[in-house]
């Protein structure tokens, strides 16, 4: 089965307005900045953002969003940051997005447990905290734990490094991050690779995300990326 669209718009068709997203990636590394883009032209709005983190203002990727006022909620670990104020923060201090902060190994987990099929576990992170409010708490062993429950989401926006036309997926280094959790944790997955190889080009023992898993591929752009 030929997995590979044409481009970033056609791979977004049938993401409509409610959808809940999550996007793959760390600081800057591993977005799929050019599946942000085409989504950004979509106009798709009152999107359920799930990710690291909600953008900066100075990279292409998810601060775009919040500026075109397309999230509605944001499920994420890190949604401001120190130096500069990005789109999410000054919504939010004006009560204009929700935001459903989780620890990041929180997040991760729960991420992991939506893809495995997992309904919820139990974690000791955040007892004590407000990230406890509204949460089941149980005592194991004399200790207390909060019940966190597994995330999914209609779609995935993932990178990877190459794929071949069946959508078996390999990363490079840190860009994996967040991006194979997410692959398996949605209804339909869209990974944005750099390089589209052949069916068995791909060396099996490398392969992270099979192509089961992943549903569309599309060749991604090159955007200018700001270090600090």
């Amino acid at each position: 089965m030929n997995k590979i669209f044409p481009s970033a718009a056609a791979a977004l068709e049938g993401v409509s307005d409610g959808a809940s997203i999550m996007f793959g990636g760390f600081g800057i590394v591993g977005f799929p900045f050019t599946l942000i883009q085409a989504l950004l032209q979509k106009g798709t709005r009152n999107i359920v953002c799930i990710a690291n983190g909600c953008g900066r203002s100075e990279q292409p990727g998810l601060d775009l969003l919040f500026k075109s006022r397309q999230v509605k909620k944001a499920i994420v670990s890190f949604p401001i940051y120190v130096q500069k104020m990005n789109a999410f923060e000054e919504q939010y201090l004006r009560g204009e997005v929700e935001l459903e902060l989780v620890p990041q190994g929180t997040l991760a987990e729960r991420i992991r447990a939506g893809g495995a099929g997992i309904p919820g576990f139990y974690t000791p992170t955040g007892v004590g905290t407000t990230v406890e409010s509204g949460k089941e708490k149980k005592i194991f062993e004399g200790k207390p734990y909060l019940l966190e429950r597994a995330l999914r989401a209609d779609f995935a926006f993932i990178k990877a490094h190459k794929a071949d036309s069946m959508g078996n997926l390999v990363y490079r280094t840190s860009a994996r991050n967040f991006n194979p959790l997410m692959a398996m944790a949605a209804d339909v997955t869209i990974a944005e690779v750099e390089e589209i190889v052949e069916v068995g080009e791909l060396d099996p023992d490398v392969i992270i995300t099979p192509g089961l898993f992943v549903d569309r591929i599309v060749k991604g752009e090159k955007h200018e990326i700001r270090f600090e």
